[in-house]
């Protein structure tokens, strides 16, 4: 059994098909991307499985449990987090601050319990913080931010922002982690910390969907592409298929070729 499992998933927008009956699968430890020209329904796909839009039709499955509309929060004690294309850090907080906040559920917020206890500074709540923040620590180690947690997050590098958010998002600690442009707007150093970064993280068994538009770090990360044009899957498979898939090249370049040289040469698509 797959840990996510997509079928048919569609959406409408004004009677605009946005995404029409998309259907793939992630395994866990698995990389599996999802490209395709701009305005092909790449974020939208990954708002309706992350819980922000609820599809017209078609189904999500989080290990076996069809989760279709859940509200995000539902979805992260699920074990499912996710990234933004545009960065969602608060600016005026701690590096380490900001991963803190990703450990809200599993400090039991929004329960009357968990409230109280804060709010009397019980002892129950200041050693759930201080667990909260040793995992923080932790957290900021394995993307390479340690020695920035005291830091404003405002004051980091793009590239260093892309990793603190992907910290938050493993706060939850998540099984499924969506990865929307990790890389963008960054570096080729920054692209290559990400790269490793998130080798790793499946390398531990972390299933993660990604959507990229740097073409040669799908290429290299990737196990499975799912390609998208105007809201369809025109082809899928693994990178290899996808490179020289003739529609593929036609979506993105009208049949010129270009994805090839990009997935070699490294220019973003």
């Amino acid at each position: 059994m797959s840990l996510l499992q997509v079928d048919g998933l569609s959406i409408h927008f004004g009677g605009i098909a946005a995404v029409n009956a998309v259907s793939f699968a992630v395994e866990a430890g698995e990389i599996v991307s999802i490209i395709g020209p701009n305005g092909a329904g790449k974020t939208t796909l990954f708002n309706m499985v992350s819980g922000l839009y609820r599809p017209s039709a078609g189904r999500v499955l989080l290990d076996g449990q069809e989760v279709t509309g859940a509200p995000p929060e539902a979805l992260a004690r699920r074990g499912l987090s996710r990234t933004f294309q545009n960065l969602q850090v608060f600016q005026q907080m701690t590096v380490l601050e900001n991963v803190m906040t990703g450990c809200h559920l599993a400090e039991g917020g929004g329960t009357l319990g968990g409230w109280l206890a804060d709010l009397l500074h019980l002892p129950a709540s200041r050693a759930v913080t201080r667990a909260s923040r040793e995992r923080s620590l932790a957290l900021l180690e394995r993307v390479g931010l340690a020695d920035l947690a005291g830091r404003d997050a405002g004051a980091l590098s793009y590239g260093q922002l892309k990793r603190l958010e992907i910290a938050r998002a493993l706060a939850t600690t998540p099984r499924l982690l969506l990865l929307d442009e990790p890389a963008a707007g960054c570096n080729a150093v920054e692209t290559q910390e990400i790269d490793d970064l998130i080798l790793a993280l499946a390398g531990e068994g972390l299933a993660i969907l990604l959507v990229e538009h740097d073409m040669k770090m799908v290429m290299r990360l990737s196990n499975h592409i799912v390609v998208l044009d105007r809201g369809t899957r025109i082809a899928e498979g693994p990178p290899e298929t996808i490179i020289n898939h003739p529609e593929v090249i036609a979506a993105y370049l009208g049949g010129h070729g270009r994805i090839e040289r990009e997935a070699r040469y490294g220019a973003s698509a």
